[in-house]
């Protein structure tokens, strides 16, 4: 089925443009699937029948008000048959379809920045899922290499005490350390499952070979919104929208309030003799001006300003944080990459030799691995955490939709 020009996946596939060339069509595969993902999720799809009911709404709205009325009534007098036939139409003299057709035209804006805010949360949640899954794998990799470092240890270590090279001390140690590593694997595999359960929780279709975000995708990400650009934020715009068909139903009312009159054209026969019979009717608000109505629908509509105005505010501060905490964790990732240069991945085969030659003992040599262990660890937890600040960043911004439209 074609998609529709407001469907989630137009809304967010894209070719981003500051990618270099080598890069598009891969980039234009992941967002498309990506995309069929995020469309797939029941969320959106309940979002998307909502965004189509409400259109629905709006187009019930622009119909007219009144329909005419047709009566038709038969007698008899004596000899003679009666009857009568009449048409009448209610007059809309305050012109309410007017300020209708302008309430349905903010129900379907309304209905679209709806639809949006539930598509970038939607992609936020599955962005932030997918890197923390591929954290998680890393860190079960690093997991794994230390255990396997330290049984291969163990057979040279027991290997070496039967030389009489090693006491039962350096045994004892190396026991504990390996003990301790147990839990540790087991806490990391644990999180990847609780990391991939959530990714295809979110994702459908994805398996874990499918593999986290892209490396390609990391470098055209880049936030230019300011304050001046929030109002386009989906968040932004679905209050904004609401307070907006709010002040469009206060305009309704007071136009409802208004007397509507009908007219009527009647004929007929009557004792033998035509009838031609003009009627005209307005309603006396007289007991009932609806004032309160009116009131009602102001209040409301400035309730929805309000909460407009509290909802930009604080999105302004979040985005400033968002943009301030992103490039904090962004500064030390750098910096951490600049002070490993390589070193953590090298260090291992070294410490190991220092270790055979005697140059380190075994709670020197053990002590050593945990710290390079720690050391590899901290560079996933910075770089996981520069990419979800990014992400937060994007999501503040509402550019996480716009970065993938084609």
């Amino acid at each position: 089925m074609k998609a529709s020009k407001h469907s989630p996946r137009a809304l967010l596939c894209s070719v981003l443009l500051s990618i270099p060339l080598f890069g598009q069509a891969e980039t234009v595969n992941w967002t498309n699937w990506l995309t069929g993902q995020i469309s797939k999720h029941p969320d959106v799809m309940a979002a998307t029948e909502q965004a189509a009911a409400r259109n629905s709404d709006a187009e019930a709205s622009e119909q007219p008000l009144y329909n005419p009325e047709l009566s038709v009534g038969a007698d008899r007098t004596g000899s003679e048959n009666n009857f009568e036939a009449g048409l009448s139409q209610t007059i809309d003299w305050s012109d309410q379809q007017g300020a209708l057709k302008d309430k349905a035209k903010l129900i379907r804006l309304s209905a679209q920045a709806d639809l949006n805010e539930t598509i970038l949360a939607q992609t936020s949640e599955s962005l932030f899922a997918l890197v923390e899954w591929r954290a998680a794998t890393r860190a079960e990799e690093i997991a794994e290499s230390q255990q396997h470092r330290l049984d291969a240890l163990l057979d040279q270590v027991e290997q070496r005490q039967q030389a009489g090279d090693l006491g039962r001390t350096d045994a004892e140690l190396l026991f504990l350390s390996l003990s301790q590593q147990l839990s540790e694997l087991a806490q990391a595999k644990a999180a990847v499952d609780q990391a991939q359960a959530r990714v295809r929780e979110l994702l459908p279709d994805w398996q874990p070979q499918d593999g986290g975000i892209p490396g390609h995708i990391w470098p055209a990400l880049e936030s230019r919104v300011d304050n001046d650009n929030l109002l386009a934020h989906p968040s932004i715009a679905a209050a904004r929208a609401r307070w907006q068909v709010l002040r469009s139903e206060a305009e309704v009312a007071r136009r409802r309030a208004a007397a509507s009159p009908t007219v009527g054209l009647s004929g007929g026969r009557d004792g033998g003799e035509n009838l031609v019979g003009l009627t005209f009717s307005i309603p006396l608000n007289v007991r009932n001006n609806y004032r309160a109505e009116i009131q009602a629908a102001n209040r409301r509509s400035l309730e929805a300003e309000a909460r407009f105005q509290a909802l930009y505010r604080k999105q302004q501060y979040d985005l400033a944080g968002a943009r301030a905490a992103w490039k904090r964790y962004d500064t030390q990732l750098r910096r951490w990459t600049e002070l490993s240069q390589g070193r953590v991945q090298r260090s291992a085969d070294l410490l190991e030799k220092q270790w055979q030659v005697g140059d380190l003992s075994t709670s020197e040599y053990l002590q050593a691995l945990g710290q390079r262990a720690e050391s590899l660890k901290t560079g996933i937890e910075l770089e996981k955490l520069a990419q979800l600040g990014l992400i937060e960043l994007l999501s503040q911004s509402g550019e996480l939709i716009t970065l993938f439209q084609y």
